[in-house]
């Protein structure tokens, strides 16, 4: 029988955990299979095959099925996500320095080229720019350049003056590691939206962009875009409430 068919959603399916249904774990596992997908797949291209990836994640996955509390107030997913993304990024780190793509290490190289290029002429170019002059996006601009940037140890100064804090010192604490984990979840739900809603919300909120300016890069009316505005967010609702 299909796990949804005998269980139901994942509220049934944990407080059949918390009765000691091992089968209901199994089929929390399957249920929440394309979440950790979701999350190893902003991984694979770091060298390393996703079904590994998917792997490691899932032992995330379980971690978040046995210590999941319904009393924190949030959904599954939402407490999920940081558990699943913290098992890949541990994987990674003791596995050694994180693998990068050579088409990555490509345009990171044509990046800095850029950067050189645009120094000597005395320009002061910022990284839009040179995305840009390459033909990527800035978010791949960024993407290549943070990926090829070295590893540093916690232990190093802050500031690289031999005076100060430490990175260690400087980490944020529970509140802010706590707003990243939601961007991580808001980013998850906003990859499951159809995609003219996608765009909009990206155009609107990541870019602060205006209903007019949107309608006008997407050939639509302002009102075409302030409705399907209005559905994109209420489907985000819906999908972190």
């Amino acid at each position: 029988m299909v796990a949804d068919e005998k269980y139901g959603s994942n509220p049934a399916l944990l407080d059949a955990v918390r009765a000691g249904d091992a089968d209901a774990e199994s089929a929390l596992v399957e249920n929440n299979a394309g979440l950790v997908l979701s999350v190893a797949a902003r991984f694979a291209d770091r060298g390393y095959d996703r079904e590994e990836l998917v792997s490691v994640g899932r032992i995330g996955l379980l971690k978040a099925i046995r210590t999941f509390d319904p009393a924190r107030g949030c959904r599954f997913s939402t407490y999920a996500v940081p558990l699943i993304f913290g098992e890949i990024r541990r994987f990674l780190r003791d596995d050694g320095p994180i693998k990068v793509s050579r088409e990555k290490k490509r345009l990171a190289a044509a990046l800095s080229a850029e950067r050189e290029r645009a120094a000597e002429a005395g320009e002061d170019v910022r990284l839009s720019e040179l995305a840009r002059r390459v033909g990527v996006t800035p978010e791949e601009a960024a993407d290549a350049l943070d990926a090829v940037s070295p590893v540093r140890s916690l232990s190093e100064y802050a500031y690289g003056d031999g005076e100060g804090p430490t990175l260690g010192e400087t980490l944020s604490d529970d509140s802010e590691n706590e707003k990243a984990f939601d961007k991580i979840a808001i980013a998850l739900a906003v990859e499951k939206l159809p995609a003219l809603g996608r765009k909009i919300v990206l155009l609107r909120y990541y870019r602060d962009l205006s209903q007019q300016k949107v309608a006008d890069l997407l050939g639509l009316t302002q009102v075409k875009v302030s409705r399907e505005e209005k559905r994109a967010i209420e489907r985000l609702r819906q999908e972190l409430s």
